[in-house]
């Protein structure tokens, strides 16, 4: 899983129409969306600092756990158990919005709206997963600070990375516009 994700082929997403002449007010909701998505990149960079402090021996595995707790995106997937949670205080319930609403309301535009909206929940499934074995090797790798263990947890911070930067840039652009030209979520 750590080394070929297929998600990261941009020939395997399903491509948005292009929606012409909106405005400013329907291009709102992207620039929102936008904003949350770099909320979460800013975790990926504080994940990245961890580990290297991990590798260090700087971080013991109650600084890992605290740390990475105190992360809206990991709070949440501990609190609710998968990506997009049913409820999300931090991020402006972005996740369960995603989902519930989102997501749905997406899909019934059209059939290409459809298959976007499947892919992006797939695409949680898989950011999910890597999140997952990230903390389970920081903890690995505080624990037990060894140059197999920091190779380990940069294998797949890495993964993680690739797929999670990849999929918000994919969402933001396959979904940012139609969110304002459908009204969805407005």
């Amino acid at each position: 899983m750590l080394l070929n994700i297929a998600f990261l082929d941009d020939a395997t997403r399903p491509a948005a129409p292009r929606l012409e002449g909106l405005t400013a007010a329907q291009r709102a909701p992207g620039q929102h969306l936008r904003m949350i998505h770099d909320h979460l990149r800013h975790n990926m960079e504080t994940l990245a600092t961890l580990i290297q402090r991990a590798a260090a021996g700087e971080a013991s595995p109650a600084d890992v756990a605290a740390e990475t707790g105190d992360l809206a995106m990991v709070a949440n997937y501990r609190r609710f158990g998968n990506l997009c949670g049913r409820y999300c205080q931090v991020v402006h319930t972005h996740h369960s919005i995603e989902d519930e609403a989102i997501f749905p309301a997406l899909a019934a535009q059209s059939p290409v709206y459809k298959a976007i909206a499947e892919r992006l929940v797939a695409e949680h499934e898989v950011v999910h997963e890597l999140l997952v074995r990230l903390i389970d090797a920081l903890n690995d790798l505080a624990a037990e600070p060894t140059q197999s263990r920091f190779e380990d947890t940069k294998t797949v911070y890495h993964a993680l990375e690739r797929v999670l930067l990849s999929h918000l840039g994919y969402e933001e652009e396959a979904i940012g516009d139609a969110l304002g030209y459908f009204e969805i979520g407005v």
